[in-house]
């Protein structure tokens, strides 16, 4: 397969590109302008699975109503510590955005912030929010839940998420402590990817409709959870904390994030915000991490390393590149972001696997 052609870009230009697309949509521009804040950010850190290639759903199911484009949030508290922001099955990233906005103010009084978020859309990656944590110098940690794709251990059926999980740790003198990472061991986009190829995938990443581990990306019927049984465990802990929690679907019953993009996807999210002034001091707690990324950082590399970085270290230094030489977009994704198209009916009647392996 031949090298798809690249177009390097700003990182404003690929944000005013992606906020014009989205509000051609429908969005209004406060919610544009926070979409394009999410997406730029995952394209300028080296994560394009979550970039602009995502414009083009986005902007289907925004137009197809799917999205409220005009939602009715309400944030409730229901204590100290605690509390529920109601999303109206706006645009995910909004309404993550706000909800951490609220752990924040919450771990600011009282040291602590939890709050879920109810019926909302796919919200991208998770570490731009971490991050609004820890530039506030608070831990974050925040989950949540997606379509079920996953066998759970033992079984042959899919039915739970790639349920995400992401942590953050604010470090004196450098970047946060942060990483973001589905509990799979293969994301589907790897799958979609060696299809595009026609590649083998490794035998350790999904299974076929018989439940039996394949090679063969069209048979793919369901991914598998990391480390088995304990990744199983992690990725249930997720959609108990995600959905039952928050009296919202849960496991299979989850909505599938393309086959009707007419309807809201009622997802749930948590974030929980921690103030480490609340337990041994912002400076010693900020000093620790340091301390404990340097000694990280002095260890023996293995074979093949040239040195051992901690989460988030790549991500940064992709941000640095890419800052100084552009960001670097496929030029099919770029055509259509400076085109008038929108392409609303590409995803119609999919499921999450875009196959009919599932049916």
């Amino acid at each position: 397969m031949s090298q798809q052609e690249m177009v390097l870009v700003t990182k404003a230009e690929l944000h005013q590109l992606i906020k014009n697309k989205v509000m051609k949509a429908g969005l209004p521009e406060d919610h544009a302008q926070e979409v394009a804040n999410h997406l730029a950010y995952a394209d300028s850190r080296g994560v394009h699975s979550h970039g602009a290639v995502r414009v083009e759903y986005y902007s289907e199911r925004i137009n197809k109503g799917g999205s409220n484009a005009n939602p009715n949030f309400s944030f409730r508290k229901t204590g100290p510590s605690t509390g529920i922001y109601e999303g109206d099955n706006a645009v995910g990233m909004v309404v993550a955005t706000n909800g951490m906005i609220e752990a924040i103010k919450m771990a600011k009084e009282t040291g602590i912030g939890f709050v879920g978020m109810r019926n909302l859309g796919h919200c991208g990656t998770l570490s731009y929010f971490l991050r609004m944590a820890t530039d506030e110098n608070m831990i974050g940690m925040s989950m949540c839940q997606s379509d079920p794709m996953v066998v759970p251990y033992g079984s042959a059926d899919p039915y739970f998420g790639t349920n995400p999980i992401g942590f953050a740790a604010p470090c004196a003198g450098g970047p946060p402590i942060v990483f973001d990472m589905a509990t799979t061991v293969g994301a589907w986009g790897k799958i979609i990817d060696a299809r595009s190829k026609n590649k083998a995938i490794p035998d350790t990443w999904a299974v076929d409709k018989t439940g039996h581990p394949t090679t063969d990306p069209f048979a793919v019927a369901g991914l598998v959870a990391i480390a088995g049984s304990k990744g199983y465990g992690l990725m249930m802990m997720v959609d108990i904390l995600c959905g039952s929690l928050l009296g919202i679907p849960f496991g299979g019953h989850v909505s599938s994030m393309y086959a009707d993009l007419s309807a809201g996807r009622e997802l749930g999210q948590i974030h929980l915000v921690i103030n480490p002034e609340h337990f041994i001091g912002l400076d010693n707690f900020k000093n620790n991490i340091r301390k404990m990324v340097d000694e990280i950082h002095a260890l023996r590399p293995a074979a093949g390393f040239d040195r051992v970085l901690v989460p988030g270290e790549s991500s940064e230094k992709k941000a640095q590149d890419y800052e100084k030489n552009g960001i670097p977009i496929v030029k099919e994704i770029y055509d259509y972001l400076v085109s008038d198209d929108i392409h609303f009916n590409r995803y119609e009647g999919k499921s999450a696997f875009a196959s009919d392996t599932l049916d």
